[in-house]
C-alpha cells in the first residue's frame, strides 16, 4: 500500500467515487497490473515517479488484476498492463505494456498541467550538466528575491568558488550566521574553498608522482598530491595519500595530513562510504 497521497488502489467498490466521479476535478489514471507480469513491475515505478513529480496534478489508481478480476473484466482489459487515463467521467486514453518515461509523458501532457519545474533543481541540474553560468543565473535571481534563503546563498558560493571566484565565495561564507557555519552545507563550503586555495600553490601532479617513485615516504609529495585528488573529487585515493603520510610522518607541517583528512570527512559528510572507512583507518592511527 502506497502512503503516498497521489497513489491508492482501485477496488470495485471505491472505483466510482475514488476514479469516476473524482476524475472530474483532477484526471485519474488507472494502471491494471498484475504481480507475475515482467513489464507490469517495469512500468510500476514510472507511474509512481510520475505520480510524485506532478504532485496531484493526476491521481494513480492501481489494479490488482487478480484481486479484482471483476473489475478488469468490466473496463474491458484483454492484456498486462493495461493503463487508462479517466478525465470527466470517461475513459479519455489509454495503452498496453510498458512504455518509455518518455511516452508516457506525451499521454499525459494532452491531459494533464505538468508542474512548473522548480528553479532550485533546475539550477541544480544545470551545474551537474557543467553549465555554471545558468546555474548562476537561476540562483542570483532566487537570492535576489530571496535575501534569507541560506541553501541558495551557500550553492552560489559553491559555484563562484568552482569558477575561480574565491574572493565572492570567503565573502558568502563569511556573511553566514555563526550557527549556520556549523551545519555541513557550510562546513563543505568551508573545506572547498581551503582545498581551491592550497591548490594555487600545487607542483604539477606528474612531478609529484615522479618524486613518489624516487622516494615513496617523500611527506610534501604524498601531501600536495593528496590534494590534486581531492579537487579532482578522487577522494578514496586522496584518503589513502593522507594514511600513509601519517604513517611516514604524523607531526609533518603541525599534523597536517590529520588536519586535511577530518576538513575532508565534513566536506563529504558521515553517510560517505569512504569516510566511514577512513575514518576507522585514522582512529587505529591514531590510538
Amino acid at each position: 500500500m502506497s502512503s503516498s497521497p497521489y497513489i491508492f488502489e482501485a477496488t470495485m467498490e471505491n472505483f466510482q467515487q475514488q476514479v469516476m466521479e473524482a476524475s472530474a476535478t483532477t484526471p485519474v489514471l488507472v494502471d491494471v497490473w498484475a504481480e507475475w507480469s515482467a513489464p507490469c513491475k517495469q512500468l510500476m515505478p514510472l507511474l509512481e515517479k510520475l505520480a510524485e513529480e506532478y504532485k496531484g496534478a493526476f491521481l494513480l489508481a492501481k489494479v490488482n488484476a487478480d484481486q479484482q478480476e471483476q473489475l478488469a473484466s468490466s473496463l474491458g482489459v484483454r492484456s498486462l498492463p493495461t493503463v487508462i487515463l479517466v478525465k470527466d467521467g470517461q475513459a479519455v486514453d489509454d495503452f498496453n505494456g510498458a512504455l518509455a518515461e518518455s511516452d508516457i509523458r506525451k499521454v499525459l501532457d494532452k491531459y494533464v498541467e505538468a508542474p512548473a519545474e522548480d528553479p532550485f533543481e533546475k539550477a541544480h541540474a544545470l551545474w551537474e550538466e557543467g553549465n555554471l553560468d545558468g546555474a548562476l543565473a537561476i540562483l542570483g535571481d532566487m537570492n535576489q528575491k530571496d535575501p534569507e534563503n541560506l541553501k541558495v546563498l551557500i550553492d552560489l558560493a559553491q559555484i563562484k568558488a568552482e569558477m575561480g571566484d574565491l574572493d565572492t565565495a570567503e565573502q558568502i561564507y563569511n556573511s553566514l550566521p555563526p550557527e549556520e557555519k556549523l551545519q555541513h552545507q557550510a562546513k563543505q563550503l568551508a573545506a572547498r574553498i581551503k582545498f581551491l586555495k592550497q591548490s594555487a600553490e600545487l607542483p604539477p601532479q606528474t612531478d609529484l608522482e615522479m618524486a613518489l617513485e624516487q622516494d615513496p615516504q617523500d611527506p610534501n609529495a604524498l601531501h600536495m598530491l593528496a590534494l590534486h585528488n581531492v579537487l579532482k573529487e578522487n577522494n578514496a585515493e586522496a584518503m589513502e595519500l593522507l594514511i600513509r603520510l601519517i604513517q611516514v610522518d604524523s607531526k609533518y607541517k603541525n599534523e597536517v595530513a590529520k588536519t586535511t583528512l577530518v576538513e575532508l570527512f565534513e566536506k563529504l559528510g558521515n553517510n560517505n562510504a569512504d569516510v566511514r572507512t577512513y575514518r576507522r583507518k585514522l582512529y587505529t592511527l591514531m590510538h
